[in-house]
């Protein structure tokens, strides 16, 4: 098939199926898909919502007859068979982050408006995810119109823990071979080719609580606390009044302070304002803890006085993959214990070893004691290879641009893959207005003509892939 009929015949595919394209969505984003562990069982093993989400879009696959399995809850996968068995392969995921506060729209609900298409996971990773399974699905029809199957097999990895600890892409390797090339729909155009290192840990006082009786802030750890809130053992109306910081009562001898920041993927904290760092602050400069708490408090001033981990004593940068960034993601009070989890995403420079080893002994100055729960060694691949090269040049001929693949802080499961990127559908190019939520924000959403541009993409960047030698 000539690339100018393939163009062809994918635009008019999209536009045929974009309105059942959008069913689809809204029937995903509909299921509350966060990670739910307190009910957990076999054959549902991140939780039933979850699991739901799972299973629906492995139906969505098997309705569009692809041979759709669901791998006991772990992940799923559907196939379109082609002449040689070796494959090439897609991965989204079905679940996401919970929905936090300031949404302007039902999350749970997929609202269009001028154009855009709002509610949690449209972006990340519900929409583009569906967007993979119908550029699989333009194959199958295209392998039934000619009577001839596609040279390589067309696998769609649904996956449903990559929001937390990505075990469903582990479970996944363990269990099946690695496809020759895979791209992910869960990132930026036009490419990304490596990825730093992902780190998380959480940091405990000792049993301290005193003048602050609760403290909650942040939704997840790998993203900045867009709000936060603490109870403190004082009265409210001697308080006084702070930039992004509401003071009201709480009760006979309690007021609660509630912090408004502005919250951002972890990977990306340049121009956030952690709310938690807010409260921090206000609670030193106003004596509203205990010395035992004080302590613990300074301690949480060096977490968020920076974002590039000087002030903890890990920065780092490399040529490659760029500086290193360091946020803390969620605070809480927990049995009498202050409890912050901090997230960094580091270049080849420095080791997770190293971070645990630095903040750790700092922790340990302060009272505290940090526990490393995740550490993902940074990964690169040449964005000179025959594949990468294939998708940039086919975004590079949609869009009449000369981008080159780059490297970012984020964690996508293409670092899990031997030979894989990460692929739009989000361009940074063609920014959302105001109104419009990122991934992991309030009001998240996402362009519908971006979205079907994307699937274009898709679709002539896989037929290119069919060409090359695996």
């Amino acid at each position: 098939m000539a690339d100018e009929q393939l163009k062809r015949e994918a635009h008019e595919f999209v536009e045929r199926i974009w309105e059942e394209a959008v069913k689809d969505i809204e029937t995903l984003v509909a299921i509350r898909s966060v990670e739910d562990m307190e009910h957990a069982e076999p054959g549902k093993p991140y939780g039933p919502a979850p699991y739901e989400a799972l299973q629906t879009a492995v139906d969505i696959a098997a309705r569009m007859g692809m041979d759709a399995h669901n791998c006991d809850g772990h992940i799923g996968y559907a196939d379109i068979a082609g002449a040689s068995p070796k494959q090439i392969a897609m991965i989204g995921h079905t679940d996401i982050v919970p929905e936090g506060s300031g949404w302007t729209y039902d999350p749970f609900k997929v609202t269009r408006k001028d154009g855009y298409l709002i509610g949690r996971g449209v972006l990340d990773d519900k929409g583009p995810t569906v967007l993979a399974l119908y550029a699989a699905r333009f194959f199958a029809e295209k392998a039934e119109a000619e009577g001839t199957p596609n040279p390589y097999t067309i696998r769609v990895i649904i996956g449903n823990n990559e929001e937390t600890e990505m075990r469903d892409v582990d479970w996944y390797l363990e269990n099946f071979e690695q496809p020759e090339f895979l791209f992910t729909p869960d990132a930026d155009f036009p490419l990304i080719c490596g990825e730093k290192g992902g780190y998380s840990a959480y940091i405990e006082s000792g049993r301290i609580s005193d003048v602050i009786v609760d403290f909650d802030g942040g939704t997840v750890g790998n993203a900045v606390a867009g709000e936060a809130t603490a109870v403190v053992r004082a009265d409210a109306a001697s308080l006084p009044a702070a930039e992004r910081i509401d003071v009201e009562p709480a009760g006979e001898g309690l007021a609660k302070l509630t912090a408004h920041g502005i919250g951002c993927h972890a990977s990306t904290p340049e121009g956030s304002i952690n709310a938690i760092g807010l409260i921090v602050e206000y609670l030193l400069a106003n004596d509203l803890c205990s010395e035992a708490e004080r302590r613990f408090l300074e301690f949480e001033h060096l977490v968020f006085a920076s974002y590039d981990g000087s002030t903890l004593g890990i920065k780092s940068e490399d040529q490659r993959l760029g500086a290193l960034t360091c946020i803390g993601g969620t605070m809480r009070t927990k049995d009498g214990q202050f409890v912050q989890t901090i997230d960094s995403r580091y270049p080849e420079s420095i080791t997770g070893e190293q971070i645990t080893a630095t903040v750790g002994a700092l922790a340990e100055k302060y009272g505290a004691k940090l526990t490393c729960d995740l550490d993902m060694v940074p990964s690169y691949q040449s964005p000179d290879s025959a594949p990468i090269q294939t998708l940039v040049d086919t975004y590079n001929e949609f869009t009449g641009r000369n981008e080159q693949a780059y490297c970012i802080g984020g964690g996508t499961y293409a670092r899990h893959f031997k030979c894989s990127g990460a692929f739009g559908p989000n361009d940074p190019l063609d920014p959302m207005p105001e109104w419009v939520g990122a991934e992991h924000s309030a009001d998240e959403g996402f362009s519908e003509a971006q979205f079907k541009r994307a699937l274009e993409i898709y679709i002539v960047s896989l037929g290119r892939l069919m060409k090359l030698g695996f």
